[in-house]
């Protein structure tokens, strides 16, 4: 099975936000560029209140990759 498969989420390679297979442009950056090479996944919620979004960078709600591979 291909890693295409396997995972129900791509990354964008800009921002490592995770979307649909079927979206085309990533709502969080604006990027166009997406892989399915990816590893572990966060959930933020509140960035004002989330040490791991601080930590990581993040500054909008929603699902993210730790790990972006190219």
């Amino acid at each position: 099975m291909s890693s295409r498969q396997s995972k129900p989420f791509k990354a964008c390679i800009k921002c490592k936000a995770l979307v649909s297979p079927e979206e085309t442009k990533c709502p969080v950056c604006g990027s166009t560029e997406f892989t399915f090479e990816w590893s572990g996944m966060v959930i933020v919620m509140n960035v004002e209140k989330s040490r791991v979004a601080k930590f990581l960078g993040i500054e909008k709600p929603g699902r993210y990759a730790l790990k972006v591979g190219y």
